[in-house]
């Protein structure tokens, strides 16, 4: 009798790890792809922004280059004159280029843009960067955080939760108090007691 080798658990074991490993690897180089286009990015906005201080060059600059790097670039995209508005700002926001490398560039471009146009202050934008990160959050997930004032709703509550409830309860406990569909601005902050049944 014999076996077709693609149904044993040893096969099935031996594929399922290939896949984990292209997958990996595959979102390795798309990491690896992103940090390299936001740093690009952030060196033509540096050059732009040095170029327009000591030439005096004028906004008018930035058509000019678009047209010219999509004559020089037909296939690439991003070189928009809106897009290389963006680099300028996001250069002017973000002066250290060792701060791009090593955080704004974990996250992609249009993530970048978010926090660039919605939130002021640079110690908010990189709170904003570092939950990105740390929660792997997608662009809509990021605007509705940041709409929805996440920074300032999770650095203003007070709680007892670590010292009174076990881990996981505590963890659930103070996810709970974040979630902005129980404590949306939208309808005001509710009690404990209209929301406990």
């Amino acid at each position: 009798m014999i076996t077709d080798l693609t149904k044993t658990k040893s096969y099935v074991d031996f594929l399922k790890g290939l896949k984990e490993k292209i997958r990996t690897s595959r979102i390795k180089a798309a990491l690896s792809v992103n940090a390299q286009m936001v740093l690009l990015y952030w060196e033509i906005g540096n050059e732009i922004l040095l170029r327009q201080k000591s030439e005096g060059w004028g906004a008018k600059i930035i058509e000019r280059l678009s047209t010219d790097l999509r004559k020089s670039f037909p296939e690439m995209k991003g070189i928009s004159s809106r897009n290389l508005k963006y680099m300028r700002k996001f250069a002017e926001v973000y002066p250290d280029s060792e701060f791009v490398q090593q955080v704004a560039a974990q996250i992609p471009w249009f993530h970048n843009c978010i926090l660039i146009d919605k939130v002021k202050g640079a110690e908010k934008r990189e709170w904003y960067i570092q939950q990105t990160i740390q929660n792997g959050w997608s662009r809509s997930v990021l605007v509705h955080q940041v709409e929805t004032d996440l920074y300032n709703r999770q650095s203003g509550l007070t709680h007892n939760f670590d010292r009174t409830l076990p881990a996981p309860q505590s963890d659930l406990a103070k996810e709970t108090l974040k979630d902005p569909y129980i404590f949306s601005r939208e309808i005001g902050i509710l009690s404990l007691e209209l929301i406990s049944y």
